[in-house]
């Protein structure tokens, strides 16, 4: 009897959230190669969370670096860094009080709302009921279910007009913790249908292309986020030989696939997986998009945080054939979004403007005929990370929503 309640106890413990009690998150500025060879040091050593870039070996001179610091190992960190007279500035306190700051109303939400964080649940149900309430203008279709066996919902919004139309695909979600970015998507659709008929801009778009919308990309791993572990990136697939979980999905497309930026150890937040598209996840997508190349004008995928806009490439520092004409979308995208509340975003391709990383889906997706392929990452730069309150999710939706509907209708008029 004994024996069972103590393995009852055990499994009690192992199910409960994940604590950050006491960690804090640092920004850190190197400006020399010690400082860089300090800070990839450090993550190597300790069981650090890079937040910014997404791994101790992407760190270079005069880079922001937000690393999220445990409780454990600060007084460690701390001397080192102190000794090292590296700029050191706390953007997180207590990742703890964080995590449940992040949430403006303590008490859960019943129901869906867009200006709220939805857990899964919350976003399938309300996946089926806008889709059945609006057949007009969304139909709803699984392209696949995840690791887990959720359904990967994917809503097609545009006039039917019962003839094909070019179309923009649009994911969220790809990184679990980046709750900001579910938020966005959502918010999209809803905007897209209610101002449909108002709009004249809107109503136009959706009268002459489609958008394909998916919500949530790591459905597996945003339920972990919401039920044990807030800080969770990858997916939640076993890996052969390893007893770490997880692929990062957007290291996992063919696109110079783990060659840089990306890592071949299963316990790395930067793992490239066993192979390209090993991950069920980024088969579904790609089949999607492959499937329906002839008519995917666009692909946009949103990430946060950092407030950029980036094109191809990522795996490579060669400019993408259409360089010209995507920079000079992207920097009318954010201008438009920042007409509205003053948010600073740059733009670029991804090698040059933050670092190289390969496997990524834009770049994927532009090597594979796609041609107007961006990735946002949006609010905010640091003080909240990927714990942005929800407080910002209004604003952080409404800016982004006028860089898209700019790039749509540069895609509109500038069909190929």
């Amino acid at each position: 009897m004994k024996l069972f309640l103590l393995l009852g106890l055990v499994a009690v413990a192992l199910c409960e959230p994940i604590t950050f009690v006491g960690d804090k998150v640092l920004q850190l500025k190197p400006i020399n190669d010690e400082h860089v060879t300090i800070i990839r040091e450090l993550g190597e050593k300790i069981k650090l969370d890079f937040w910014k870039p997404r791994s101790a070996d992407l760190v270079s001179i005069d880079m922001t670096v937000d690393i999220h610091v445990p409780a454990a190992q600060l007084a460690m960190v701390s001397t080192i860094l102190q000794q090292s007279d590296m700029e050191v500035k706390v953007m997180i306190d207590n990742l703890q009080e964080a995590v449940k700051g992040q949430m403006d109303n303590r008490s859960p939400t019943k129901g869906h709302d867009y200006t709220k964080y939805n857990s899964w649940a919350t976003i399938n149900d309300w996946a089926i009921s806008i889709s059945s309430a609006n057949p007009d203008l969304i139909s709803r279709q699984s392209i696949g279910n995840t690791y887990e066996g959720r359904t990967m919902h994917l809503l097609k919004i545009g006039k039917n007009t019962g003839s094909n139309k070019p179309a923009v695909f649009m994911d969220c979600g790809f990184h679990a913790r980046e709750w900001i970015t579910h938020a966005f998507c959502q918010w999209f659709v809803n905007e897209a249908v209610s101002t449909y008929g108002s709009d004249p801009d809107m109503t136009n778009l959706l009268d002459r292309m489609d958008f394909f919308v998916l919500p949530v990309f790591n459905i597996d791993g945003y339920e972990y986020t919401w039920n044990r572990d807030r800080m969770w990136r990858k997916t939640r697939s076993k890996n052969s030989g390893s007893s770490c979980i997880g692929t990062d999905p957007n290291r996992n497309f063919n696109a110079g696939w783990c060659t840089v930026g990306a890592s071949s150890n299963p316990c790395s937040d930067t793992y490239c997986g066993s192979s390209p598209e090993s991950e069920i996840e980024s088969k579904n997508l790609a089949n999607f998009i492959r499937t329906n190349k002839s008519v995917i004008k666009a692909y946009l995928t949103v990430h946060s945080y950092s407030q950029l806009l980036l094109f191809p490439y990522s795996y490579k520092y060669d400019l993408a054939a259409h360089h010209s004409e995507l920079m000079s979308v992207s920097q009318g995208a954010i201008a438009a979004l920042r007409s509205l509340y003053g948010t600073k975003y740059t733009s670029g391709p991804g090698a040059a403007t933050i670092y190289p990383a390969a496997g990524g889906s834009d770049d994927w997706a532009y090597d594979l005929g796609v041609k107007y392929s961006y990735t946002f990452e949006l609010r905010d730069e640091g003080r909240y990370g990927f714990l942005l309150p929800e407080s910002q999710i209004k604003p952080t939706c409404e800016e982004t929503m006028l860089a898209v509907k700019y790039i749509a209708n540069h895609v509109l008029n500038n069909l190929y």
